[in-house]
Order: structure tokens, then C-alpha cells, then sequence
């Protein structure tokens, strides 16, 4: 299995469950070096989803008490296992990135942490249940990520437009069911 895409590059690989073994052993590693519990470690993304073709990088999401007060000490204690804090700005959640070397071209994993337990968290956990349990979200999913990642000139910011729509109508399906 090979990780690893550069910053703005959009390809997707076959589905293989060595991504699964490659974030339970990342999951030891976080949980070794920061001391959260497990419970707050999660794998999302399309590499968590079985059977679905995927960009080769691993997400982890990890869930804290107060994404507005983190304790600056779990950003040492990440970038003791190579996971460095981007500049990304997204509301609610701090992106932090593992490279496969020191020219940080090449990106392998990602941390998305958000507020435990609230509708970030949520939102993340619902959609990899439900496209892992729906056949026909999955396979609707697959073809959206297969037909924009096909489009000429695609870049990252344009990959993930492309899918913004139908990953909402699946979080809203999470908020609905809350709601009945």
C-alpha cells in the first residue's frame, strides 16, 4: 500500500483494507503519545468506507473538550509522531498533517479535530456509518468521487465542491432522524 498525494493533487486508489490496519497502528501511536482516550480516536473519510475507492491518505478524527481552548501541549506531544498543524482555517475543527518526509510535499494522514461529541464529530461518524451500511449512498458517492476526480484540471478545492452537496444531504439525513 502507498500513501501519499501532493497538495493540491486529486487521485483515487482502490479500496484495500490495509488502510484500516494503517490507522488502528496510527491509532496506537496518537493514543501512546497524547493520552486521550480511545473512544476520541476515530478513522473517517473514504478510506474508512469499505469497498471504496479513495485519495491514498488516512483521516483521523479526534475528538476534545474544547476545540476553542486546546491544551498546546497536544500539539507537541502529535508532532512527536510526525503530525504537524496547517494554516487550514475551517470553523470548528484544527487540520494537522503527517508528510512522508522533511520537504512536506507529500501527504499521508490527516487529523481533523473537532469538539467531542458535538455536531462535527457527529456529522463525520454518521457519514462513514451510513455510506458503510447503505449500498446505495455508497455507490452513489463512488460515482461522484470517480466522475470529478476524471475532470480535467481538477484540484482538491474543486474535488471537494464537487462532493460538498451530497455529503450535506447525508448529515442532514443524522440531523432529521435526531429531530423523529
Amino acid at each position: 500500500m502507498k500513501l501519499g498525494l501532493l497538495k493540491n493533487e486529486v487521485k483515487l486508489s482502490p479500496y484495500t483494507t490495509e488502510w484500516g490496519k494503517e490507522f488502528n497502528r496510527m491509532k496506537l501511536e496518537v493514543l501512546e503519545a497524547t493520552g486521550l482516550l480511545e473512544d476520541r480516536i476515530q478513522h473517517i473519510g473514504s478510506t474508512a468506507i469499505k469497498n471504496m475507492p479513495a485519495k491514498p491518505i488516512i483521516d483521523i478524527l479526534i475528538g476534545i473538550d474544547d476545540i476553542s481552548n486546546v491544551d498546546k501541549a497536544i500539539f507537541k506531544q502529535l508532532q512527536s509522531i510526525g503530525f504537524l498543524r496547517l494554516r487550514v482555517e475551517r470553523p470548528g475543527e484544527i487540520v494537522l498533517a503527517k508528510f512522508t518526509d522533511e520537504t512536506y510535499e507529500v501527504k499521508t494522514h490527516f487529523i481533523h479535530m473537532v469538539d467531542f461529541e458535538e455536531e462535527l464529530w457527529c456529522n463525520q461518524l454518521f457519514f462513514r456509518n451510513h455510506l458503510n451500511s447503505n449500498e446505495k449512498a455508497k455507490e452513489a458517492y463512488m460515482n461522484i468521487k470517480i466522475q470529478s476526480a476524471k475532470q480535467k484540471n481538477i484540484n482538491i478545492s474543486a474535488y471537494t465542491d464537487l462532493k460538498e452537496s451530497f455529503v450535506k444531504s447525508i448529515y442532514s439525513k443524522r440531523t432529521s432522524k435526531e429531530v423523529n
